[in-house]
């Protein structure tokens, strides 16, 4: 296919959509971005960008506790000491939306840049290469060489528990709260559900944590989540394990929240964090003949090709990954594979993720589960609290834990529990990502003294010797 020839359709402006139309446009396609919500999709303006803020803003609330134990106090001008850091929620929020709303210009700017049309409004197929859009110019039909669908997830609702948006909320209403909520329920204990928890806690709310599973985190490594979940109880949130919500309703000023064992949970507000659905019913797919599976979800290839030639999808709409960068790395990946450039499939085993908790879980590659399985795999977990970085900051919690292959040393995997763990992961998904050894990743000078440190110690350990062949 000639690429100056060709013209490309996008339903969907967050991250797959995104980059997909940057590729398309480098490549010399005429490209189309149809996008309701706006640019950024949920990740940028209601996901990823807005609870990272909030979060980063309580992790340096909870900074000024490790300052005491560093030597460091507050006084006020009199010399009384400072015993309250008080977080203005209101003035919070507003940052967190400036900040997405910013992000979301850049975007559009970006794209503007290279020549992508914008339509805002709402796409559909009406057959494998037409789009049907629907804004405020009206109706336009758009013919199209590729159409990329990129339209997302949206909050799963129950039917026992209906968001109001102002006392039983999903985690995209969070951020019209003007005040701290009292006692915020969380119903949920995956990632989401985690992070907004400890989240809300280090801005000095009361938390109670519903986990239907042992341990918080039930998809994350098991070793971290028990690290996180005592980190919880020790800050003062409230777990509890094995426990499912039946349903979630007002009473008074507040909200009760009825789990299954007839137990009642009351609270101020509760947050609803159980998972998401697929953004794919009204899109033309299915009458295309574009296949879905049960859950909803577009099935794609590792090229991210549907089952209609010429169509293609991204993101969370395919369940492939749940991750914005999975998401866009799967729009690349599109774009070059329908445009004709050299590409290559997607690789999950090298797919690096991250748990935005204090401390925060990075992983890549090989989980503890695949290992255990394996006869040909070894692991080692070092404590950072020996490493002299560690010490010096003040970090007492957290590990980092390192698989690799048995004999031949190549990484396959690695798990880090520590502060900005989504920085350290990266030299490990570098090592993955291009099968190195732990011996390269051991003789690669580290600094003195680093968090890093911890990395090469752990690969140094797991140098193989005669005995491991």
């Amino acid at each position: 296919m000639s690429t100056h020839e060709s013209s490309v359709v996008i339903i969907g402006g967050g991250p797959g959509g995104y980059e997909a139309a940057l590729v398309a446009a480098h490549l010399g396609a005429q490209v189309t971005v149809v996008d309701r919500d706006g640019l950024g999709g949920a990740a940028v303006l209601t996901d990823c960008v807005p609870s990272k803020t909030l979060i980063a803003t309580a992790d340096y609330m909870s900074e000024f506790e490790t300052a005491a134990e560093l030597g460091v106090h507050l006084e006020d001008r009199e010399g009384d000491a400072v015993t309250d850091v008080v977080a203005r929620l209101a003035e919070v929020n507003q940052r967190v939306l400036e900040l997405a709303a910013a992000q979301s210009e850049d975007i559009g700017a970006r794209l503007a840049e290279v020549g992508v049309r914008v339509i805002q409004g709402t796409g559909r197929l009406s057959g494998p290469g037409t789009v049907v859009t629907t804004g405020e110019g009206g109706e336009e039909t758009l013919q199209a060489d590729v159409v990329l669908v990129a339209t997302g997830a949206t909050p799963r609702v129950l039917p026992t528990a209906q968001p109001d948006g102002e006392r039983i909320l999903t985690w995209q209403q969070i951020y019209g709260l003007t005040d701290i909520p009292e006692h915020l329920v969380v119903v949920g204990s995956g990632v989401t559900g985690a992070e907004l928890a400890q989240g809300f806690l280090g801005l000095g709310t009361r938390v109670t944590l519903v986990s239907s599973r042992d341990l918080v985190l039930p998809g994350e490594d098991q070793d971290a989540a028990a690290v996180i979940e005592d980190v919880f109880r020790r800050r003062g949130m409230e777990v509890l394990n094995r426990s499912r919500m039946e349903s979630a309703q007002r009473r008074g000023e507040g909200v009760v929240v009825r789990l299954t064992d007839g137990r009642e949970v009351e609270g101020s507000h509760v947050l609803i964090a159980v998972g998401a659905v697929p953004q794919t019913s009204d899109l033309g797919l299915e009458e295309a003949g574009v296949e879905l599976s049960e859950s909803g979800h577009i099935v794609v290839d590792r090229v991210s090709r549907t089952s209609v030639r010429g169509v293609y999808a991204a993101g969370d709409c395919t369940g492939v990954f749940a991750l914005a960068s999975v998401a866009a790395m799967q729009g690349r990946i599109a774009m070059s594979h329908a445009l004709g450039d050299a590409v290559a499939p997607l690789r999950l085993g090298a797919v690096s993720a991250n748990v935005f908790t204090d401390p925060e879980i990075a992983t890549v590659g090989m989980t503890a589960a695949q290992a255990a399985e394996a006869e040909d795999v070894e692991a080692v977990t070092m404590p950072l609290a020996r490493n002299p970085r560690a010490k010096m900051l003040g970090i007492q919690e957290g590990f980092v834990k390192l698989f690799a292959s048995r004999g031949v040393g190549t990484v396959l995997g690695g798990v880090v529990v520590a502060p900005r763990a989504s920085e350290l992961i990266f030299p490990v998904a570098l090592a993955v990502q291009n099968r190195l050894s732990v011996d390269q990743v051991a003789s690669t000078f580290t600094v003195y003294p680093s968090l890093t440190g911890t990395l090469a110690e752990a690969a140094r350990r797991l140098h193989p010797t005669e005995g491991d062949v």
